[in-house]
């Protein structure tokens, strides 16, 4: 592979190498003290989506004698994880990856024969441009959806859609979840998770591109973004929605679960948690509103990427092979209450299977672009970018603030993004 990538992204190289020294076998895997084959697979959400991935461990050791370490590590820190053990050469086997990182692009088996095999769905296929091949499978499917408070909306005797074959606009959302609030002791018609994720599918939904990259190599917010962006400040400023949430931090589905909210914007990973932890009222999914366009945000929830040097790499791609398969991808969809990545996969989720069902409607109605966020993260690995921050995001958190203008607003955006992607 070519070895002169422009590498854009700040790789952190005062980062502490102890403190953040990956657990279990060195250099990705080996043997233990019995003799086993060991693979290290860094993480991240598996307990909160019903132990997939140690389930599948399980699973393969009892069929191979090859055992897998399934190493947790919050969200935020899968990026600095990974890339201080490439700079320690301790990468692990394999690893859920949020996208492709230059750290260690260079260090990616190919999986393409994988891939091919198990026949993931179109949209989410993006080979290295360097040399054509895939060398990230993903995980499942993730989607933006909305929730209500069954309970909150039937007290107050509001109707509200089921299906696609219904549908409503922000305006009509808004005034109808205001009749909620007005009617119950709902404190708020809507929270949104503080996530650019979510944002981009409102932008969608108000038939924006969103921030994209133009002729002459800068990258820019159209206009109808801009508008979508006035939208989501009005909402703040009446109180409709919580202006804790994205200017101060507080936890959006903490605010949901407290039973005094109408909706809340956020996405298929949710309802294993809602099914197990939301006992005090009837939670329902719902198309999500729209104004010009309907649309969803959806992509990957993470990448499969396997690395060289580890001395596990046959294993490794064996594992993942294995992990692919028709039986085992199916079981690991149904237990973790996921969206198949696989073309034409049938899984069965048994309660609330409606939800699913609404979730993949909702995505085979989106347009093109619904589909770019996650794509365009693996995209710029390969060519050795890296989107550290969330421009479109942390910009908005000022707008919403009262820090700066819309006007200004759509400048930072455009200049952080343009100075992060350009070449």
């Amino acid at each position: 592979m070519k070895s002169s990538r422009k590498i854009h992204a700040v790789i952190l190289a005062g980062a502490t190498i102890g403190a953040l020294a990956l657990a279990g076998c060195s250099g990705g895997g080996g043997s233990n003290a019995d003799g086993e084959v060991v693979l290290e697979l860094v993480q991240s959400g598996d307990a909160n989506q019903g132990g997939g991935y140690a389930m599948l461990a399980d699973k393969y050791f009892e069929e191979t004698g090859v055992r897998v370490n399934v190493v947790e590590v919050p969200n935020s820190d899968v990026r600095t994880r990974l890339r201080t053990a490439a700079q320690a050469n301790d990468l692990p086997a394999l690893a859920a990856a949020p996208a492709t990182d230059p750290a260690w692009t260079e260090r990616l088996l190919d999986l393409t024969d994988i891939f091919d095999e198990a026949g993931i769905i179109e949209p989410l296929s993006v080979a290295d441009p360097t040399d054509d091949k895939v060398k990230a499978i993903p995980t499942t499917l993730t989607a933006v959806g909305m929730f209500i408070n069954k309970s909150l909306w039937d007290q107050a005797g509001v109707t509200y859609p089921t299906s696609l074959d219904e549908s409503w606009t922000w305006d009509e959302y808004v005034t109808k979840a205001t009749q909620v609030v007005d009617a119950t002791d709902a404190e708020y018609g809507a929270v949104m998770d503080a996530s650019a994720h979510r944002l981009r599918a409102l932008l969608y939904e108000f038939g924006s591109e969103g921030v994209t990259e133009q002729s002459d190599g800068t990258w820019a917010l159209d206009k109808k973004g801009a508008e979508a962006l006035e939208y989501f400040k009005g909402m703040h400023d009446s109180g409709f929605m919580p202006a804790s949430v994205w200017g101060a931090g507080d936890d959006p589905s903490a605010t949901f679960k407290s039973g005094r909210v109408a909706g809340y914007m956020s996405g298929v990973w949710q309802i294993a948690d809602f099914q197990a932890n939301i006992t005090d009222f009837e939670w329902l999914s719902v198309p999500l509103p729209q104004e010009s366009v309907r649309a969803t945000n959806y992509g990957a929830a993470s990448w499969i990427v396997a690395f060289d040097g580890t001395g596990v790499e046959k294993e490794t791609l064996d594992f993942v092979k294995w992990m692919y398969t028709e039986e085992n991808y199916r079981a690991y969809c149904e237990l973790s209450g996921c969206l198949p990545s696989i073309d034409g996969l049938e899984v069965t989720y048994g309660d609330d299977a409606y939800a699913f069902d609404l979730y993949n409607a909702e995505i085979a109605a989106s347009p093109a672009i619904s589909a770019v966020q996650t794509t365009d993260g693996v995209r710029f690995g390969y060519e050795g970018k890296s989107l550290d921050s969330e421009p479109l995001k942390d910009e908005t958190v000022k707008y919403l603030n009262g820090e700066q203008t819309l006007e200004q607003t759509v400048e930072n955006i455009d200049a952080a993004t343009t100075a992060m992607l350009s070449d």
